[in-house]
């Protein structure tokens, strides 16, 4: 099966070469059994189901825009609008973004780039984040040094090979306002930084080259127009301002909550990276099971929501089959697992997974306990 390999290798060489160890039969065996699956239901792409969320998520950001900016509304409806924006944003990240840029929205070339471009007109670069996330954070999830979604920053520790400081104590309580300016720091300074220096954390990056520039800028000018430049032709720049961080305060929570349950948790394992020349211990197959965990599986409107991401192991072992396949899959992937002796993690509901990440960053905070004597 074609789309089941792992992640191309990028152009550009990361920190040090990782290795895994050699498929024990595991990953051979999953991608018999879901070419199977997909040659009974042809199709690995979005269709038409997805094609008619795209519609009705774009209609409805749409909307919620034209009523803040042109619409007779006073102060509670513009922030209750404005908070609907960021959260129809999300939807647009998790629904139309995600499986463009990973290619399998659709089959045809243009149309993936296009779902993809759709996070560069909310702000955030497609090229930045095709490196951070497809290549840095999909070839080696939660393996520090390595993942460029764990490290973030000196003020958050993520998973445990990281330094402990004193401050990491409260991150459980502090991190609620780090996550919220998440997409201001990314549609505002990270995106510019991160193509200026050509290095997303300790990992080089090419420079963007010809329709990559005029997608990365062009995307950048149009949101600035609809972010900041209409708007301000209608109202007071404060108040605009204002109605923004809102936005993108939920924006960046809303993604931010999302993607760490399904990395960050006490579920998830964290291996040490092997040494120069070693191997890590496990396959990448098995790396993406050990690393990543699904929640609220059985929950149809979750699933439509998040565009999937709820079944994250079925997203990092097929990131190239769209979204919608993802609950048939996930029986398929948790029978191999059992079948080959590996813990298949599953936090259960959405407030499970919420709550578990919570755990995490409150122990992760505390020194390790210490061995009685």
């Amino acid at each position: 099966m074609t789309h089941s390999a792992a992640p191309r290798a990028p152009t550009v060489r990361t920190v040090a070469k990782i290795r895994f160890a050699k498929d024990d039969g595991f990953h051979a065996a999953l991608r018999q059994r879901v070419e199977a699956h997909f040659q009974a239901h042809p199709g690995r792409h979005g269709g038409w189901t997805l094609g008619l969320k795209t519609a009705l998520i774009l209609i409805a950001l749409a909307g919620a825009y034209g009523f803040l900016v042109w619409g007779d509304i006073n102060v509670l409806q513009a922030v209750a609008l404005a908070m609907a924006i960021g959260l129809l944003s999300a939807l647009v990240g998790f629904n139309i973004q995600h499986d463009g840029g990973h290619q399998a929205f659709s089959a045809v070339p243009w149309r993936n780039r296009l779902a993809a471009a759709t996070l560069d007109v909310a702000g955030a670069s497609s090229y930045v984040w095709n490196w951070k996330h497809a290549v840095y954070h999909h070839g080696f999830p939660n393996l520090s040094g390595h993942d460029t979604d764990i490290d973030v920053s000196n003020l958050v520790r993520l998973e445990p090979h990281q330094p402990l400081r004193a401050h990491h104590r409260w991150q459980f309580l502090y991190i609620w306002f780090l996550y919220g300016i998440m997409a201001m720091r990314w549609q505002i300074l990270d995106d510019f930084r991160d193509v200026a220096k050509g290095r997303i954390g300790p990992h080089r990056i090419p420079q963007p080259k010809g329709l990559e520039v005029l997608i990365l800028y062009g995307g950048k000018a149009i949101f600035f127009a609809l972010a900041f430049g209409i708007p301000m032709w209608f109202h007071p720049p404060l108040q605009v301002l204002g109605l923004y961080a809102v936005m993108a305060a939920t924006l960046g929570v809303f993604l931010s909550v999302v993607f760490q349950l399904a990395h960050n948790t006490g579920l998830c394992e964290f291996p040490a990276p092997p040494e120069p020349g070693g191997r890590m211990a496990h396959s990448w197959a098995v790396h993406q099971v050990q690393t990543s965990a699904d929640f609220a599986r059985d929950s149809r409107l979750a699933t439509w929501f998040l565009g999937g991401l709820n079944f994250q192991i079925e997203h990092h072992l097929f990131p190239h089959v769209s979204h919608v396949h993802y609950p048939a899959l996930s029986r398929i992937v948790e029978e191999t697992c059992r079948d080959h002796g590996i813990a298949y993690r599953d936090h259960g509901s959405f407030l499970q997974g919420f709550m578990a990440h919570v755990r995490w960053l409150r122990d992760l905070g505390r020194p390790a306990p210490q061995p009685a004597s």
